[in-house]
């Protein structure tokens, strides 16, 4: 059986920097600010959400089905997606426009700054989603907004269940959206940052959202992660990463793993464990898309 993933496709722009940023940034003067900061790595990725979550969920033996739009530019990322084995049924390439670009900065401590530009994205909402026999669930990852809006209402009328994960596109929607969403979805998925805007912007709890799904679940970086159900917490205990080396990518590593386990029909407790261990392998490689995924992590 297949998933939808919903998101962006992306080319992924990564420089680190060896210092701090919170040795280069002065909180007083955040009202002028203006610095620069030397990155002599400088590499470029395929990634965006739906390819990462694709290429994770493709690396575990499940079937993805991204639905993304790239620009004029996009013919590498299409033909790359071909090469993996992934299917590009759902991908459209719309001319007139370069396809989705992050601009990623990593200080010493993996925190990053990002620059992101929409561009294809933002047509998006083109491609419908309809039920299909194969399609058993799908996500909605960081996409264009009218996307994200339409095909959390596409998914629902299809009968299909999918997960709700906002990142980084969490800050489009207000109070009464996001609740929306989550009245649509049958799972959500946030980290813990996210967790605190959902909260904020709804009034509601982690508990109270919980209560609203068949689960939720915020994970915490190197801390493991928290699922929710039915007003419960469990924490998923972290597993430890064999060296840091890049962040990007993480988060959609751990997705593919959850959708994987969904697809199985696990407890979502063990869907997470698997995001875990599945994480904990991808930070040890530079991008989002360039591990491999033995047994072991997969099996623990």
């Amino acid at each position: 059986m297949s998933a939808v993933i919903c998101g962006s496709l992306a080319f992924d722009t990564i420089m680190t920097f060896e210092g701090r940023f919170s040795e280069q940034i002065l909180p007083d003067q955040l009202h002028i600010l203006n610095v620069s900061f030397l990155v002599p790595a400088l590499r470029r990725e395929f990634g965006g959400c739906a390819g990462n979550i694709a290429y994770s969920l493709q690396q575990l033996g499940g079937k993805p089905l991204p639905m993304a739009t790239v620009g004029s530019d996009g013919a590498e990322y299409v033909e790359r997606m071909k090469t993996l084995g992934v299917s590009t049924e759902f991908v459209r390439q719309v001319g007139d426009t370069y396809t989705a670009q992050a601009m990623i900065m990593t200080d010493r401590d993996n925190n990053q700054i990002t620059a992101f530009h929409p561009g294809a994205m933002m047509q998006a909402h083109i491609t419908r989603i309809e039920a299909r026999d194969d399609i058993k669930l799908g996500i909605i990852s960081p996409d264009g907004r009218d996307a994200m809006l339409q095909h959390a209402e596409q998914f629902k009328a299809a009968g299909i269940p999918f997960v709700f994960d906002p990142g980084q596109g969490l800050p489009m929607f207000d109070g009464k959206e996001l609740s929306h969403f989550v009245e649509l979805a049958t799972w959500v998925t946030v980290n813990d940052y996210e967790a605190k805007m959902l909260c904020d912007r709804t009034g509601l709890s982690c508990a109270e959202l919980s209560r609203r799904v068949q689960g939720l679940v915020v994970t915490l970086g190197a801390e493991g992660c928290e699922v929710w159900i039915g007003g419960e917490k469990t924490l998923v205990p972290p597993v430890k990463a064999e060296a840091v080396v890049d962040p990007t990518g993480c988060g959609d590593a751990f997705r593919g793993a959850l959708l994987f386990g969904l697809e199985k029909g696990w407890a979502l407790d063990r869907c997470a464990a698997l995001g875990n261990r599945v994480g904990a392998h991808k930070i040890a490689t530079r991008g989002g898309q360039n591990y491999t995924l033995s047994s072991k992590q997969i099996n623990g």
